[in-house]
């Protein structure tokens, strides 16, 4: 229904377009009833650091409450472990900025994204700093990207590669 409505299209098209991208991702189905058949059993998702979220809607009778928590079950292990990973990056790359006696402060995270005030002579030396912890994070079977981008505000940002 909110595929449609959003879409525009019809509940059939939704349908279908769901259909084949679970046709083309089987793994995605398997991930997503898994994480609803262990939040049956146990009330709680975990995200890879093993943080917890309990779901106490997850058996409920009221329909609406059960798919909200089904959804929670499926989202909070991948949207919590990238809020981990995040943590994780700025913890280390405070303690790098100090390490390598930087000026440049880590001021605050907007959601998956660091803002930094950025001594211009440092520029090179951060930017690298930055991009190498983000993406050593962790180690996962997929890569981390992290993307780097400048300027005075969030209007005048360009991206930058190194």
């Amino acid at each position: 229904f909110g595929l449609a409505k959003d879409l525009d299209v019809s509940m059939a098209q939704a349908q279908d377009f769901i259909d084949r991208y679970f046709l083309r991702y089987p793994k995605v189905k398997v991930y997503m009833d898994e994480a609803i058949e262990f939040a049956q059993e146990h009330g709680y998702v975990e995200t890879l650091y093993h943080r917890r979220r309990y779901l106490p809607d997850i058996k409920s009778a009221n329909i609406g409450l059960r798919q909200f928590a089904q959804r929670q079950a499926i989202n909070a292990p991948l949207q919590g472990t990238a809020a981990d990973l995040i943590k994780l990056a700025m913890v280390n790359i405070d303690r790098e900025l100090s390490k390598q006696q930087l000026s440049s402060v880590m001021i605050m995270t907007v959601h998956d994204e660091l803002v930094f005030n950025m001594i211009p002579s440092e520029k090179d030396q951060l930017l690298k700093l930055v991009k190498e912890q983000m993406q050593k994070v962790a180690s996962l079977e997929v890569l981390l990207k992290a993307d780097l981008k400048i300027g005075q505000n969030w209007m005048e940002m360009t991206a930058v590669k190194i």
